[in-house]
């Protein structure tokens, strides 16, 4: 019997690995979510969808956080663990209204009752300094409401300036190149509002009325060395106010030594570092924070950063600063995508806004800025704030519904199930100011008629007007023809 040799297998050998290939598939996978997100940023209503996504994280994170912070404040009361929670829900709930509102009406119309919100906002701040007002931690700034809280005028203020001031500037737009046309009536207007706030005093408020003053003529295209003056009257300002007021003084001086005074002026931002420093990096968990328990003061309203940092540690605090960050991201989107020039104002307004008033907050609680009580967006426990912070996104939301694409979308293929559930209409499309002249009724039609057929150009009226007379003679000739 034959002995068959059978071939010898080679050993199986494992295919080399090329360098870098874990490199290059990490940045695929990276190009494929770019391409991915940047497809979904250009679908037309992303910065709506965007802006609605920040309100709504930046809402429930708020209940929770004010829920557990208040705790122990409302039990210390004598009252129900969840007084100040319930009181803080029912203005959500108002805010949502006010939201929804913001985000119905009709731009056109927000414009239109702009100058009536700005005469209104500056009587109330008048108002609040007379027998009507109430004070409230030495600031004579709240209107009382009894057992709903308080009302506080200058929250309302900041939104009625960025209205007014958008509709004045864009009405003298083609004048702004000129200073008196810039600054008159806007900057005077703004700084008897100062003024007013001022004599409260609420240094807080001030503050974020300069901001909104600033971001109104830095959309509204001022110059450089203009914000440079204001810059250098500012600091001033801030150098009397500080001088002028011995709580002031002491607020800046325990800034610039924070260790002088950790018993008084500078106790508050003193426990909020040490919250912050307990949280570490995933916090004590939620609810578990010691703050609270009566060592940092406010920590439902002004401090509650210090809180989330303690509870939720610095995951929670950079999950705050980056919806904060999309924030400011998706308003300047919106701004600049928009056509209509008073959209783009206020919506940059708005946004910077809203921004500075969070880093504001957050640098003071981190110890970057001096304590001024101004409280962090939807975030803070807060009644007036809430609502109008509320109503500012239900604008936001709307300015976003009329970039163009999203005109056209929403006008071509409705409103959508998220506009149908909300019973939102369609947005208007943006003509410049030749085209609503052009779109205006003939002079000597009939009152109430309406015509189907666009109104013809100037040329085309001329050629009517040249044809006239060969349409009488078209008809004697036909007269003479019926004669024969």
């Amino acid at each position: 019997m034959a002995v068959v040799d059978r071939p010898k297998r080679e050993p199986r050998r494992e295919p080399k690995r090329e360098r870098g290939s874990g490199t290059g598939r990490a940045r695929g996978r990276i190009t494929t979510i770019r391409m991915a997100l940047t497809a979904w940023l250009g679908r037309p209503l992303a910065s709506f969808h965007l802006v609605l996504a920040i309100f709504g994280l930046l809402t429930v994170l708020g209940a929770t956080m004010v829920l557990s912070a208040s705790s122990v404040e409302s039990l210390s009361g004598g009252a129900s663990a969840y007084a100040v929670f319930r009181k803080h829900l029912i203005f959500v709930l108002v805010g949502f209204v006010l939201f929804w509102l913001g985000l119905r009406l009709p731009l056109k119309r927000i414009r239109m009752i702009s100058p009536v919100a700005m005469a209104l906002s500056v009587l109330l701040l008048v108002l609040v300094l007379t027998p009507l007002g109430s004070r409230f931690n030495g600031t004579k700034g709240w209107f009382s409401l009894g057992s709903l809280g308080a009302f506080q005028p200058v929250e309302f203020a900041k939104l009625a300036l960025a209205l007014w001031g958008a509709h004045v500037l864009v009405v003298k737009r083609a004048v702004l190149h000129q200073y008196r046309h810039l600054l008159v009536p806007v900057v005077p207007v703004a700084l008897l509002m100062f003024a007013l706030v001022m004599l409260q005093p609420d240094l807080g408020g001030t503050v974020t009325l300069g901001v909104v003053l600033i971001a109104l003529l830095w959309f509204a295209g001022a110059p450089f060395r203009l914000f440079g003056a204001i810059a250098a009257g500012a600091l001033a300002g801030v150098v009397v106010l500080a001088i002028g007021s011995g709580y002031r003084l002491s607020r800046v001086l325990s800034f610039l030594s924070p260790t002088d005074d950790t018993a008084g002026a500078a106790y508050q931002a003193n426990q909020a570092l040490y919250a912050l420093a307990d949280g570490g990096l995933f916090g004590k968990g939620l609810g578990q924070g010691p703050s609270k328990w009566k060592y940092l003061p406010n920590v439902h309203n002004d401090f509650i950063f210090a809180l989330i940092g303690e509870e939720l540690g610095f995951l929670g605090c950079a999950l705050v600063l980056g919806l904060f960050v999309m924030l400011a991201i998706v308003g300047m989107r919106i701004a600049t995508r928009n056509v209509d020039p008073w959209i783009r104002i206020v919506a940059g307004t708005l946004t910077a806004w809203l921004v500075a008033q969070a880093a504001v907050n957050m640098g003071y609680v981190v110890g970057l800025l001096p304590v001024t009580g101004i409280t962090l967006p939807l975030v803070s426990s807060g009644g007036t704030s809430v609502v109008i912070t509320m109503l500012v996104f239900g604008i936001l939301a709307n300015c976003a519904r009329h970039e163009p694409e999203s005109v056209a979308a929403l006008r071509s293929q409705g409103p959508g199930r998220l506009g149908g559930l909300m019973r939102l209409p369609a947005p208007e499309v943006y003509q410049t100011p030749a085209k609503r002249k052009s779109a205006r009724p003939q002079t000597g039609s009939l009152p109430g008629s309406q015509s189907s057929s666009p109104s013809p150009s100037t040329a085309d009226r001329r050629g009517v007007r040249r044809s006239a007379p060969a349409r009488q003679r078209g008809r004697t000739g036909d007269r003479r023809a019926r004669g024969r």
